[in-house]
């Protein structure tokens, strides 16, 4: 993990800096914002940033965000007022850590960064077999397009195949298609000089050169502009790009993973995506099931959350009741595993005691309705196995039973002619014991 920490250099940052260090980061230390800047725009990338409140944390937010840098930011300061702190994470930096650090409050902030990236959770066999697949290909060049609905972990397959790949030492960079307004993306790509466009105040290197040696991840790719479809397709294809605003192709040397959570046979049939750039990504396909296909997925990583989140916000060990559990099972998860991360967050808050209830997972609407859910597959889970003869002799059995033996009132409820309730009740006559006999008149 890539550090960058912007604050003077005294004896408490240096101790943050060797913290952070003794956990695994790569430090980078800048004494101002502009800095900082300059070293992000010449491709160093950072996956933290640290900056001292008595640093102008706004202003470095906004021209981050400005310069779609997304990199999240840490405040953090010496005996500071208490106001800044409040400032500073009201501009938007994700946590706030006074100083002199402790090595549990570094150790807590860089696993939260890290670990939703790097871990790869499955015990499902649905979502093991294309695990497989993917470790027998990372080590190889081809690109690969991950497909699957919104959730499903498409970008932790991608960084899992870069850290099993030949290319694990080199930057692993991503971008999201769908998050970068139309006319900025490209830049974002391929990087500009100054002065190519109004903004453009310093030459800026692109997510390609920042990958150079890399992976990139094209995020959510169906959401990309055909016509910028086409600069990708050379740039993939020759292995060169061009800045906004340059007069040469600079060379790059990258493996290109691509994810999308819409069917791109449908959108190149439809022209929104093209073909040859489709074929071009798709050597490899991997298809994520969703989480409600994945049940052990659904218990494994409601686990992994539940121990996330009661170390990070320092609650005791927690656990999930029966009833929590059914419910876990129950839910549809229609956000997949973002959706279920949360509604753990949650519970990890609100429960009062060591065990989660279901209560504290999902409301009581939600509570009833997957009680019904459950309900319903207990009740198909039921009649598989069975034949049609039987089901239908147990309903009609059941129907005469609930109408206290009146055969005029089952027939009415049951659809059916009461000489057709006659033969049939006849027929179950045989193989009935005297309870039933004495129900049906016989």
């Amino acid at each position: 993990m890539r550090v960058m920490i912007i604050s003077a250099f005294d004896g408490q940052v240096s101790e943050a800096a060797r913290l952070a260090t003794a956990k695994g980061a790569k430090v980078t230390m800048t004494a101002t914002i502009r800095e900082a800047l300059e070293i992000l725009r010449k491709g160093q990338t950072t996956d933290l940033l640290f900056i001292d409140v008595l640093h102008d944390v706004e202003s470095l937010i906004r021209q981050l965000k400005a310069e779609h840098f997304n990199i999240p930011v840490v405040a953090c300061g010496i005996q500071a007022d208490p106001e800044k702190a409040a400032a500073a994470i009201r501009a938007g930096a994700i946590d706030y850590i006074p100083f002199p650090p402790e090595a549990s409050m570094i150790a807590a902030i860089l696993s939260a960064i890290t670990t939703p990236h790097h871990e790869m959770i499955a015990r499902d066999p649905s979502m093991l077999r294309w695990i497989e697949m993917a470790d027998k290909v990372a080590a190889s060049e081809a690109n690969i397009l991950i497909t699957g609905e919104s959730g499903t972990g498409k970008e932790v397959m991608a960084r899992h195949i870069h850290l099993k790949s030949n290319r694990s030492k080199k930057p692993f960079i991503s971008v999201n298609c769908a998050a970068i307004p139309e006319n900025l993306l490209e830049s974002e790509l391929f990087g500009h000089e100054k002065g190519a466009f109004t903004g453009a105040v310093a030459r800026r290197i692109g997510k390609f050169e920042e990958a150079n040696g890399g992976t990139l991840l094209l995020d959510e790719i169906s959401e990309m502009d055909i016509r910028l479809q086409a600069k990708l397709l050379r740039a993939i294809q020759e292995r060169v790009i061009d800045r906004v605003g340059g007069t040469e192709p600079v060379k790059v040397d990258i493996r290109i993973i691509a994810t999308s959570n819409r069917d791109l046979v449908q959108s190149y049939k439809e022209g929104t995506f093209r073909e040859d750039l489709y074929y071009r990504l798709n050597v490899i396909n991997l298809q994520l099931p969703p989480l409600r296909q994945r049940p052990k997925d659904v218990e494994a990583l409601a686990q992994f959350f539940v121990d996330k989140f009661t170390q990070l916000n320092g609650v005791g060990k927690k656990t999930f009741s029966s009833l929590a559990r059914q419910a876990l099972l129950s839910h549809p998860w229609q956000g997949n595993v973002r959706e279920l991360e949360n509604t753990i967050h949650r519970a990890v808050l609100l429960s009062s005691g060591e065990l989660i209830e279901a209560s504290d997972l999902f409301d009581q609407i939600t509570q009833e309705s997957l009680q019904v859910a459950a309900q319903n597959n207990v009740e198909k889970v039921l009649l598989i196995g069975r034949t049609v003869a039987s089901v239908e002799k147990e309903l009609i059995l059941n129907t005469l039973a609930h109408c206290a033996g009146n055969r005029t009132h089952a027939a009415n409820i049951l659809g059916i002619s009461i000489r057709t309730l006659r033969n049939k009740l006849k027929e179950y006559g045989e193989t009935i014991g005297t309870d039933q006999s004495e129900l049906m008149g016989a």
